[in-house]
């Protein structure tokens, strides 16, 4: 414990020991008519001493007060904060004077009532009072606490006026606030005209403090060496600012010469810097050190131990983590809400049980803490357990926008994007305003669900809200435009960014070979290359579904160089973009080569590409092994036997096509339904093949009749093998003309403006009827269509396919 402490509490003791005498004193007094000076001693001592009720008793009893007498009962009340008993003194006193006000305001300011602070420092100036310097000092300290740059301008603009610039004290206040209201550069330049005075640690630690707490750890190391080189002797208030921005920056090093100038200060043992310490080694990794400080303590700190406990989880030792959190009980250190957010971390990677965590915050009464509830929900969204997210969620009194974050995060990395969309339009309707992070996620959710217009309203109204965008942010901006089939917004934003990692490049390389642009991709990756980005698992299948869909033979030499040069074992997805590359090109030896060389066990995803290869060039043998692999492994999927009847069908077998629908039927396994659904005026209108429930019915299916005849003018002609059914030609052909596509670019040319691209989603693949009508009316009705099925985009200009025909 400091000195200063330590002889405080031997005065108190002391105090307490002679009140019998001293109220012996004060009878004495009161009987004389003596002068009040012995009572004003008596009254600052029980004030003092927090003693403020037999304070007051004592004032209540005093025949005669002065203004030392009320100033020490109105500070006395303020500084234990019973500041409306403070106030009501205040207003009874007749004679106030500027130490009467600033003993007030001083109060209000300790206790963060900013609003009747600066009330009352107004109305002190109104009164004719002019405030002396520490009630600037106490002012500019709510400045700094609460951020309040404007009214610290104010203050600072009174202190020029009224001669305090040459107030040391008040000056380093300035410096103070400016400094952790972020305004550094302002803080420097007063700093400048008082460097000189080498004992103002205060000063000194202010900088240093400031340049930490505004992320610019480096600016606050070289700081340090200034200071230490100007022969400025750092305090208990210093070493921890200075050890915060080695913990930013991961200045291990540098951290630990600052260990060694603490020892050799003599303030090892302060709680604060052991502290500091703890928290800048637990954050640099360096957990056995953090530990070692930890252990030497004295004094049991909870924000020590809450330290170590985040230090154990970030570098992934949660099981240290917890029994950590098994020794604060054991020696009974009282835990805090900042305690909980990383135990319950630790329930994710199934460390302890979620519910038994749960359990122990009702238990401990933390429940209603804000911090950990949304750990809480954090905790459950990432366990996928949303119904006691939800329950959490529905039990808080009071959500912010970390409240509402995992929902709508863990909504859309489980795939469920329609819920995280109405979570996030709930969240809009409660007056919350998304951050970096809740954009992210909403963006991902819009980029699979292929909204394109809902996601550039959500990009709008980031740019409105004033946020720093953030590299995840940006990530999922590219993904969204180019999911959505906006190269050039996704251009727009990859040029923009001024960091990228390889989830930004992964992003352009997937999203132009989507669009049917896989020689881009290949450019792309290679930039990426030379640039220094090194690609990752997912940049390869990126690229592998780019050769394939480009239908270049060269993906082999890319799909080598995965092992050899990058270290990357090839995964069953790799293996399947070469399976699907070899079956776009007709070579299906190949791609069973490949298949029988797998280094692991081929999955579902596999198969699909193999069958899909066999389904395009019609082998029947090949078709049927890959088939029946997938029965095993997906046995409730309705692809392989919809794809395998489909075989059949086309070759005429009519009789084995309707022994697999008839196993899907006693299986009890139904197939997905082929729709396509379009955007317009932010409606979204959904066809069903020959739907008739639209309620421009009737229009559609004459505009449709009107596309056919005009498409077979310019040579169009029915492919009738995309018909399955076993019925003569002509009503092949009628069932072609309603399929789903077909109904929704009708519409779309009804209600799209002319010029105006028609934007199509499709939940299934395009059949190769479609792909070719789009052709025809793309050029027959001078119209860019944009059609994204569930394998990727097709542009379709001037009768031409963005896809090459490798679709």
């Amino acid at each position: 414990m400091h000195k200063l402490d330590s002889k405080a509490l031997a005065f108190s003791h002391n105090l307490f020991k002679l009140m019998p005498f001293l109220c012996c004193i004060h009878t004495s007094i009161f009987g004389s008519h003596q002068s009040v000076f012995h009572s004003n001693q008596l009254l600052n001592a029980l004030s003092k001493s927090s003693r403020i009720d037999d304070a007051r008793k004592l004032f209540d009893k005093m025949p005669q007060r002065d203004e030392y007498t009320w100033n020490t009962m109105i500070s006395g009340y303020a500084s234990v904060g019973r500041l409306g008993e403070a106030r009501k003194l205040f207003d009874g006193f007749s004679g106030r004077s500027s130490i009467t006000w600033s003993s007030l305001i001083s109060g209000y300011c300790r206790f963060g009532c900013q609003v009747e602070a600066f009330d009352l420092f107004r109305w002190m100036r109104l009164d004719g009072q002019k405030p002396t310097q520490y009630t600037l000092g106490s002012i500019l300290r709510v400045c700094s606490a609460f951020g309040l740059i404007q009214n610290g301008e104010m203050i600072h603009g009174y202190v020029v006026k009224n001669g305090f610039e040459s107030n040391v004290y008040v000056v380093t206040g300035l410096v103070d606030m400016y400094a952790k209201c972020k305004h550094v550069t302002q803080a420097e330049f007063l700093f400048k005209g008082l460097a000189h005075d080498k004992g103002n640690h205060v000063l000194w630690t202010a900088m240093v403090t400031g340049y930490a707490q505004n992320g610019d750890g480096h600016k606050a190391i070289e700081f340090f060496h200034y200071m230490r080189s100007e022969g400025v002797e750092s305090n208990q208030f210093t070493f921890p600012s200075i050890l915060t921005a080695c913990s930013a920056i991961s200045a291990h090093c540098f951290g630990e010469q600052v260990h060694g100038c603490i020892v050799r200060s003599g303030f090892g043992c302060t709680v604060y810097v052991q502290s500091a310490l703890v928290n800048m080694y637990a954050k640099c990794g360096d957990l056995s050190n953090a530990k070692r400080v930890l252990e030497s303590m004295e004094e049991d700190d909870v924000v020590s131990w809450n330290s170590m406990i985040v230090g154990c989880v970030r570098h992934g030792f949660e099981e240290e983590a917890l029994l950590l959190f098994k020794k604060m009980h054991a020696r009974k250190v009282k835990i805090d809400e900042y305690t909980f957010p990383s135990v319950l971390n630790c329930c994710i990677v199934g460390s302890i049980d979620a519910k038994s965590a749960h359990c122990l915050v009702i238990k401990t009464r933390f429940e209603n803490y804000k911090l950990v509830s949304n750990a809480l929900l954090d905790m459950y969204a990432k366990t996928r357990d949303f119904n006691c997210a939800y329950a959490v969620f529905e039990k808080m009194l009071q959500k912010d926008v970390i409240s509402w974050t995992p929902l709508v995060t863990g909504c859309a990395q489980n795939g469920c994007h329609e819920e995280s969309l109405k979570i996030f339009c709930d969240m809009r309707i409660a007056g919350i305003s998304p951050d970096q992070f809740n954009v992210a996620s909403i963006l991902s959710a819009c980029a699979e669900l292929t909204l394109l217009e809902f996601g550039k309203q959500v990009h709008s109204d980031f740019i409105k809200s004033g946020h720093r965008s953030t590299l995840s942010a940006d990530n999922s901006l590219v993904t969204m435009y180019a999911k959505c089939g906006r190269l050039d917004d996704a251009d727009t934003i990859f040029i923009s960014m001024q960091v990228r990692d390889v989830i930004t490049w992964t992003a352009l390389i997937v999203g132009y070979a989507q669009n049917g642009k896989g020689r881009d991709s290949l450019r792309f990756y290679e930039t990426m290359v030379s640039s220094g980005t090194k690609p990752d698992f997912i940049t390869f299948i990126g690229l592998l579904f780019a050769y394939s869909h480009a239908g270049l033979v060269d993906g082999r030499i890319y799909f080598q160089q995965m092992n050899k040069v990058y270290g990357i074992k090839p995964g069953p997805e790799h293996y399947a973009c070469m399976i699907d590359l070899f079956g776009r090109l007709g070579k299906l030896n190949e791609a069973k080569e490949m298949l029988n060389q797998m280094d692991v066990k081929p999955d579902a995803t596999v198969w699909k590409a193999l069958l899909a290869a066999c389904r395009v060039h019609g082998n029947l043998e090949l078709g049927e092994r890959a088939a029946t692999n997938l029965f095993e492994l997906e046995p409730m999927n309705a692809m392989p036997y919809v794809m395998l009847s489909n075989m059949y069908s086309a070759a005429c077998k009519w009789d084995d096509a309707v022994k697999i629908r008839r196993l899907m039927k006693s299986k009890r396994i139904v197939k997905e339904p082929g729709c396509s659904w379009i955007e317009t005026n932010s409606r979204v209108h959904t066809f069903i093949s020959e739907d008739r429930g639209h309620p421009r019915e009737a229009e559609i299916y004459a505009k449709v009749d009107e596309i056919i005849v005009r498409i077979k003018e310019a040579g169009y002609v029915p492919d009738t093998s995309f018909s399955l059914h076993d019925m003569d030609i002509e009503g092949k052909e009628v069932g072609l003309a309603y399929h789903s596509e077909k109904l929704a670019v009708a519409f779309g040319l009804l209600a799209s403006p002319p010029g105006a691209p028609v934007r199509i989603f499709k939940n299934l693949q395009v059949c190769g009827d479609c792909h070719s009508a789009m052709k025809y009316i793309s050029r027959v009705f001078s119209c860019h269509i944009i059609l994204r099925d569930s394998n990727c985009f097709h542009h379709f200009r001037e009768g031409e396919c963005s896809c090459g025909e490798y679709w």
